[in-house]
């Protein structure tokens, strides 16, 4: 189903969940969910400013965020206050669930940055996954976390990435 422009924004409550835990909890505006793939966008979530070296989440940056119920990823596009592109910030996760006005997703530690220009693609926290203990705990899950890792690092490096999001 997707969202009629002309109805008033349709909210809906993202639960990022980790370790079996709330991590954060937060109100985005339901851009369309087709069955498959959901979109949601959403101001910064987090308390102040986020420096990671590579890229800095601050207040009034802006998150359009795609979600699956079929794959192992999360996609999200980041703009600052001013509307310009910092690049794509990728989790691996179970695939999302919706209920209501939830969707619930479920971190799994693995994470992929792809700048706007496209020159910065980097792998992170692999060690943070190795220590959560998914591979010993559940390895169906782990082996679909790596793949879908690599799959979001392959079209992130040479792939049609952009395509995803369309």
């Amino acid at each position: 189903m997707s969202v009629n422009s002309a109805d008033p924004p349709a909210r809906l409550e993202v639960v990022l969940v980790k370790a079996g835990r709330t991590k954060i909890r937060y109100a985005g505006e339901l851009l369309a969910d087709d069955g498959t793939r959901v979109a949601v966008r959403a101001p910064w979530a987090g308390s102040g400013v986020r420096d990671f070296g590579f890229v800095r989440f601050e207040p009034g940056d802006v998150f359009t965020e795609y979600y699956w119920r079929d794959r192992w990823y999360a996609v999200k596009e980041v703009r600052s206050a001013a509307g310009a592109l910092k690049g794509w910030y990728c989790d691996v996760t179970r695939p999302a669930r919706r209920s209501g006005g939830e969707l619930v997703v479920e971190d799994l530690d693995l994470d992929l940055w792809r700048s706007a220009d496209g020159t910065d693609v980097r792998r992170l926290d692999e060690d943070e996954f190795a220590e959560s203990g998914l591979g010993e705990a559940d390895p169906d899950a782990a082996r679909a976390a790596l793949a879908a890792l690599d799959e979001l690092e392959s079209l992130a490096r040479g792939g049609d990435f952009t395509a995803l999001l369309a």
